[in-house]
């Protein structure tokens, strides 16, 4: 057995130490040596420090993984971030290729900036923030509204009573036209929907402030009495707003005791009126205006009786039969077998003209009168 020197021994060592150094200090050794570091691919997002700035690329340290760079398309579609860019500023970006053929990792700061943004979506989104944003564009469906550079979409569904186009009949036409005037203005609103895919978010107005509407209708009960301002007439009513910025709606059954064809014909928008609350259901307010006005059926049943011989006007045809008034609120239908078919129901009696009825049925609690013709 040959025993070594002393230099010999320390000369050893020295050459284990220097084969053992590369092994400490390489990358790839160390991840197989600690299992919880994850090797970046390609579409991570990874975040570094820029160490260099040229004229037409961006470098990155991303040690241990190698340096990252930002050229050629991906440094032109942001040269709006890029001129305010320093060294040593920390900055996300996506990583679009491991390694190119100069070694380097190839990122996307645009990428990074939308993986950003969607995520923020997500965030808002779960948190129910509010946003004050513009409006662009109207088409048949809704409007177009931008955020954080992502276009998104408020369905005419998805819009507060104040906004929504109160058309009849659903005309497209109309709607569209009523959407147009909220193109440039500000609207509050939520996010319901990210979309990545599509490259869209889904908007909605309706529920903003919600919870401080529901307090404020916590405060009113059936039976109130108040003050409203007409902001709104359709074919199949009105509707009003009152203390508090709440809208309820006045069907055209509640205008008036007696029938009402069309309710523009006795209201216009700006109206102020006495309303009474008939109905609070899951946060909407019914009202009525002829609830506030005694019911002419009540007193009706000392008036009228089966048989007697009543004056009426002509004031509607429909497919039972023509309907005729005998006082305010108070009509009856003369049926159409009464006259074979309707085209001898309308050579007999014309509408607004005034004609001999004898009543037939009459049930002031039900609010029912069938009524004859007296030839």
């Amino acid at each position: 057995m040959t025993t070594k020197t002393k230099e010999e021994v320390e000369e050893i060592e020295e050459v284990e130490k220097a084969e053992e150094q590369p092994k400490k200090n390489n990358f790839w050794t160390k991840f197989i040596e600690d299992e919880n570091i994850k090797i970046p691919a390609t579409g991570d997002l990874v975040e570094g420090d820029v160490i260099g700035i040229d004229n037409n690329s961006v470098f990155i340290d991303l040690s241990p993984f190698g340096t990252g760079i930002i050229y050629g398309r991906e440094f032109m579609n942001v040269r709006d971030v890029i001129k305010n860019l320093s060294i040593g500023d920390s900055i996300a970006a996506k990583i679009v290729e491991k390694e190119n053929k100069d070694g380097y990792i190839e990122l996307s700061l645009k990428e990074a900036r939308q993986a950003f943004v969607w995520g923020e979506a997500e965030k808002v989104m779960k948190e129910k923030k509010v946003l004050e944003l513009v409006i662009k564009e109207a088409n048949k469906g809704g409007l177009l509204i931008s955020w954080q550079g992502i276009n998104g979409f408020l369905p005419a569904s998805q819009l507060s009573t104040e906004h929504y186009p109160r058309v009849d009949e659903g005309d497209k036409n109309k709607i569209l036209d009523e959407l147009k005037k909220l193109v440039n203005a500000k609207v509050q609103v939520q996010i319901i929907g990210v979309e990545p895919k599509e490259g869209k978010l889904i908007f909605s107005e309706k529920n903003i402030n919600q919870e401080e509407k529901d307090t404020i209708i916590d405060n009113y009960k059936v039976g109130d009495e108040l003050e409203g301002e007409i902001t709104g007439i359709v074919d199949f009513g009105i509707f009003a707003k009152i203390k508090g910025d709440i809208e309820g709606l006045i069907h055209i059954s509640e205008i008036s005791w007696s029938l009402v064809e069309d309710p523009r014909s006795l209201f216009k928008v700006g109206d102020k009126i006495k309303v009474k609350i008939i109905e609070i259901v899951g946060g909407k307010i019914s009202l009525s205006i002829k609830a506030l006005t005694k019911n002419p059926w009540e007193k009706s049943e000392k008036k009228y009786k089966k048989d007697d011989v009543v004056e009426g006007v002509v004031i509607k045809f429909n497919k039972y039969g023509a309907l005729a008034s005998i006082e305010e609120g108070i009509s009856g239908l003369v049926h159409i077998s009464e006259f074979e078919n309707e085209e001898k129901l309308k050579g007999a009696l014309q509408l607004g003209k005034s004609y001999k009825f004898k009543i037939n049925v009459f049930e002031a609690k039900d609010q029912k009168m069938t009524l004859s013709l007296v030839k």
